[in-house]
């Protein structure tokens, strides 16, 4: 295998689901690193630094159900990740996995130029055990939430939980809600939004609404109205990069405090947008048994809505609305 300038690399193991079979590697790896441009990744595969099943393959190769892909990142040094005693809300914990609450403005994961300060760094110093599946950055990461997005998340402690959960996010048998505040009136008291995701074709640290993009399916009910926005529940039946954010923006509800998708200018004077993981729901990986937990908006978006009903004097509505 050749390396970059030979420099140190980061391995990322990635395994292909059902649902991308048939599509082009380097399109894949574009869907999966939003990061890194797609002829940057065209060169990492022809350079022998991408391998299927640990063959090198073309650019052009197209995907097979469960391929095993392992991509070699190269680095300007190698990754040091070191435990930080960085306070963490453990929702729930136990010898398999814990539940994090994660507050707005923390990152979840190390990358390129951000190696302090993430959520890894305080799980490394809490637990020291965790899942090494997703590699060095991204160590008992099952799944991810934005950096302004709250909320709950599944950490794995061993390679047997990770795969159970993976397992379980792949065959839609994890429950995740979300409450959003948008922009706007949204006519319908619930709905679906049924529209695939891929990257913008102009500007790849975006997402979009894209023919050629992965199945996203995002279902809302309206929890309360108010003049100039309403607040949403939302249900995901999939997990795309900034699939809420991309499908809300998609039919004319951006998410409040949304820069990258929304108004260009903020909104109610929130730093971040305001979108919350609300309810987790999944199968404990060894007992079996179901497990469920909810954590309340976190303050700074408590008191957003608190304003809202001093101010706009919101219609009521038959579902709460806090």
């Amino acid at each position: 295998m050749a390396t970059e300038h030979e420099k140190p690399v980061l391995t990322e193991r990635l395994v292909v689901e059902e649902e991308d079979a048939g599509l082009r590697l380097d399109v894949y790896l574009a869907h999966e690193f939003t990061e890194i441009s797609r002829s940057r990744l065209q060169r990492l595969i022809s350079k022998g630094m991408v391998l299927v099943n640990q063959r090198t393959v073309r650019t052009s190769y197209r995907i097979r159900t469960g391929d095993e892909i392992r991509v070699y990142l190269p680095l300007a040094e190698a990754p040091a990740v070191e435990p930080e005693p960085i306070p963490l809300e453990i929702v729930y914990e136990d010898k398999a996995l814990l539940v994090v609450n994660k507050p707005r403005g923390m990152v979840v994961h190390p990358g390129p130029g951000r190696i302090h300060g993430t959520m890894v760094n305080a799980l490394l110093f809490h637990c020291r055990d965790l899942s090494g599946i997703n590699g060095v950055l991204r160590p008992g990461i099952v799944h991810r939430l934005d950096k302004d997005t709250s909320g709950l998340l599944v950490v794995a402690k061993n390679d047997r939980a990770h795969l159970s959960l993976a397992a379980q996010l792949k065959e839609r048998k994890v429950t995740r809600e979300y409450v959003a505040l948008v922009c706007g009136q949204v006519k319908e008291d619930a709905g679906t939004v049924n529209a695939p995701i891929g990257r913008h074709p102009r500007d790849r640290k975006k997402m979009a609404v894209n023919a050629s993009g992965r199945d996203a399916i995002t279902h809302f009910t309206v929890a309360a109205r108010f003049r100039r926005y309403t607040l949403l529940r939302l249900h995901l039946d999939t997990g795309r990069t900034h699939q809420i954010r991309v499908h809300l923006s998609h039919i004319g509800h951006p998410v409040v405090g949304d820069l990258k998708y929304g108004p260009a200018r903020p909104r109610l004077g929130l730093k971040g947008q305001f979108l919350h993981a609300g309810v987790l729901g999944f199968t404990h990986p060894v007992s079996g048994e179901p497990l469920r937990f909810a954590a309340p908006l976190p303050p700074e978006l408590e008191a957003v809505l608190t304003k809202l009903r001093e101010s706009e004097s919101a219609a009521p509505h038959p579902e709460t609305d806090s």
